[in-house]
Parts: structure tokens; sequence; C-alpha cells
């Protein structure tokens, strides 16, 4: 008999929404069908849509080293409650960064003891570890991680030029993509010390330090390293209209790209960081409203691959500095992606291609990322007619600040099966299984497939 049926949802594959049941057997999608039958346990979906788990391509757990800030074990709990069954950790904030197989192998051990979810994990480049890229994608890594401007942290230095140009060459040989934070650190830390100069710290004179002009320009940057060495550029958490602009032009011209954004640019704008404050203080900066509503259009024209949320939380006294330009940037809401892309109205299948198909598709994560017979059964249950308000305590992150709380939506998450197990059930946590390393498929023989 087989394992599970969930019966009388409505399933999302592909570009349509068809009424269904699912069969899973040894946590794989076995059967498609209506009226399926003969199974140990059945789950009704009545009402429910049916969507693949949610990949999340971006996000900063920042394990091991800073589980002050979040943890693998309770961001992993927040992103299940909130659809998710597969996340790419990014290789900093946690200490030591990912840029070598040590660093690597650290961090494995820690997620595979405290994972709920499962769980890809990006290397870095960095000044000087050019070498360590092959031992990096021989351990799975998903790619590699670069930062045009300042990450924040010493110990992931910022790629210049000439260090991402042979990181690129690298990685072309390897065949795994780069990721790039596209900022101009010339530009931007420029303006910060003109303005700071100034005894200017508030939230304009750091709107001002970070103008789109910045983003456009490293756009442009890695796109034309990226065309000149052959590498897959995937620009991470593009924050405007122009900057959307840029990446399709460089797309235009040859470049093998993806573009990513995140739900906090598509719902928020600087006028609300201006109003709130710190908590939605990011970099790339929340844009104009004009530079948010293009990025929509973007988006729902299907020019945009992919949504990320780029949890990136922290201690609350990191959020409290006087000096805006010393507050911690990052956003945490790793539990909101759903709701924001269904509040926005955003059509099934599209919220499906954006969350979880075109990151399976593009970092080669085979058997995943979509509603398929053979495919792994990772699964959101959806009531997308159910409005709901966040709370604080409806958080499952280490610290409930997230600029969503007190925000209405549409799109509550009943359930999430991770590889055909129920592992949140009405926002609560009803495992405590472990998720396991997936690592991507490589073309090239000899690397770590």
């Amino acid at each position: 008999m087989t394992d599970l049926l969930i019966r009388n949802g409505q399933v999302v594959i592909g570009q349509s929404v068809i009424a269904a049941d699912i069969a899973i057997d040894d946590g794989l999608i076995s059967a498609i069908g209506p009226e399926l039958s003969g199974a140990k346990n059945e789950v009704d979906a009545t009402g429910l849509t049916i969507l693949p788990g949610l990949i999340d391509v971006h996000v900063h757990f920042n394990d091991p080293g800073r589980a002050d800030w979040e943890s693998a074990h309770t961001g992993s709990r927040a992103f299940a409650a909130g659809g998710g069954t597969l996340f790419f950790d990014m290789p900093l904030n946690s200490s030591p960064v990912t840029v070598n197989a040590a660093g690597f192998h650290e961090k494995r051990k820690v997620l595979e003891s405290s994972s709920l979810t499962n769980f890809g994990l990006w290397g870095g480049i960095v000044p000087g570890n050019r070498d360590q890229l092959l031992e990096l994608a021989d351990c799975g890594a998903v790619g590699f991680k670069a930062f045009l401007c300042d990450s924040g942290l010493p110990e992931f230095p910022r790629a210049d030029d000439l260090t991402l140009y042979e990181g690129m060459r690298e990685a072309a040989r390897l065949d795994l993509p780069v990721a790039v934070h596209a900022e101009s650190e010339e530009i931007t830390k420029a303006l910060a010390n003109r303005l700071t100069a100034l005894g200017r710290c508030d939230i304009p004179a750091f709107l001002e330090s970070r103008p789109v002009l910045a983003e456009v320009e490293a756009i442009e940057r890695a796109s034309l390293l990226a065309r000149e060495t052959g590498c897959r550029l995937h620009v991470v958490h593009i924050s405007s209209g122009r900057g959307m602009a840029a990446a399709l032009e460089a797309r235009a011209r040859g470049t093998d790209i993806s573009i990513e954004t995140c739900p906090h640019y598509l719902f928020f704008t600087e006028d609300d960081l201006l109003r709130i404050g710190a908590i939605l203080k990011c970099t790339p900066p929340l844009r104009s409203t004009a530079e948010r509503d293009a990025l929509w259009n973007f988006v729902k024209r299907g020019q945009v691959d992919i949504v990320g949320s780029d949890h990136s939380p922290c201690p609350p006294p990191m959020k409290e500095k006087e000096n805006f330009f010393a507050v911690w940037g990052g956003i945490a809401g790793i539990q909101s992606t759903l709701a924001v892309l269904v509040e926005r109205g955003l059509p099934l299948p599209k919220l499906a291609e954006l969350t979880a198909a075109h990151s399976a598709q593009r970092f080669r994560i085979s058997n995943r990322g979509a509603i398929q017979v053979g495919y792994h059964a990772d699964l959101a249950l959806v009531d997308t007619n159910a409005s709901f308000t966040l709370h604080p305590d409806s958080l499952l992150q280490r610290h409930r600040l997230s600029p969503y709380v007190g925000r209405n939506f549409r799109g509550a998450v009943k359930q999430t099966y991770r590889d055909g197990e129920l592992i949140s059930a009405g926002g609560a946590i009803v495992s405590e299984s472990r998720g396991k390393l997936v690592t991507p498929h490589h073309a090239k023989p000899g690397i770590h497939a």
C-alpha cells in the first residue's frame, strides 16, 4: 500500500492548478491523479493549494559561531513554518566562514545535527582562496558567493576585480555559479565617508550613500567579467527596477545570468524605512516607490528568476545604535516569503517558479522544486484564501523581530512536508527529525556529484 495519500488538493503543476491526489512512497511522489486509493495514511487537503516546498537560495543562519544571531535550529523551523523545505546558507556570518573545505565540513556537521529542513551550502570567494574553490566544489558547494562591497565582516573581505575575475575563471572550470552582492565599494564607501565627515549619520544619509547607481555599476561590471570567463552569474537581492534592467541587458549581451530579488524589496519602500527605522535596514537599501513598482512589474512579466528571503537577523542591540551607519544591515523574513507573494496577487504557477522550480533548475538540484512523479515529496499545503495578521508569537526564529509583524496577509501555510514527512502543521513544528545536505548535480566528471 502507498505510504501516504494527500487527497482533494488543488495541485500546482507546471503552469496549471489541477484538482488531484498525491501518493507518496519512501519520501518520493509515486502518483498524481484523481481519486487515488490504497494508502496506509491519508490527509484531506480540501480547500488547500499544494505547492512545491520553498527552496530559499539566500539565507544567513550564522551557524556555527553566531547562534546568538540565529541558528540552523531556529531558522530552519521558522522556514518550515513558512512552507520551506530546502535552504542554501551563505558562507559568511558563521565562524569560521565557509571559504575552504575545513569551514564547509564544520558547518555541515552543525547543520546536520540541528536543521529541520534540507540544506545546501555556498562557498565563498575572497582574496587568496582561489585554490580552495576546487575543494569546496568537491565538498558539494552549490556555488560561490562574492561581495563587491564591504561585507561588514573582516573575516569575509570583498572581492576586488582581479579576485572576482580569477574566481570566476575557476568557477567556470568547476561548472558552478558565482553569486555576487552587487554594490560598488568605491561609490558606497566614498559617499559614506563624506556624509559621516559632515556629521550625518541618520537614515537619509545612509540612503544617499547607497544609490541605485552603485547597484547598476556593480551588476554591469560583474556581468562583463562573467561573460569574459564563461561563468554562470547569479545576482542576489536586486533592489531596483534599474538594477533589473541592467541585469536583463547583460543577459541580452550573452551573459549567463540569473536574477534574484527579495520579498522586502517587493513589499516595502524607503518611506517605510524612514518611518519604521532600523528593523528595515538592509543593503542594498529599500528604494523609492517608483523603483519598487518597476521591480514588481519585472516580476509579473516573468523576468525575475528567483525570490529569496535574504534572511539576515542579528541580536536586537545591533539594531539600536544611534549612528545608522553602524546598525547591522539585515532583514528577518524567513517565514513570510509565501505570504508576501500571495498577498501581492502573484499567480500560483509563477509563485512556484520563483520560490522553487527556477532555484532547482539554476543550481542543478535533481528531483526537487516541482510536483512530479519521482520527485522528492517536498510540499507546502496553503490556504490561499485565509487572512491573518502576523504576530510576534507566531515567529519561530531566534529573535521575534520582523518588519512584517502587524501586517495583514493572505495565504496561511497549513502543513509542510519534507521528503514526505510532515514537519510543520498550523505554524507549529511536529517533527524532531533532521534534514540532510543536498548537493548539485555536475555535468563535468571529476567534480562532486
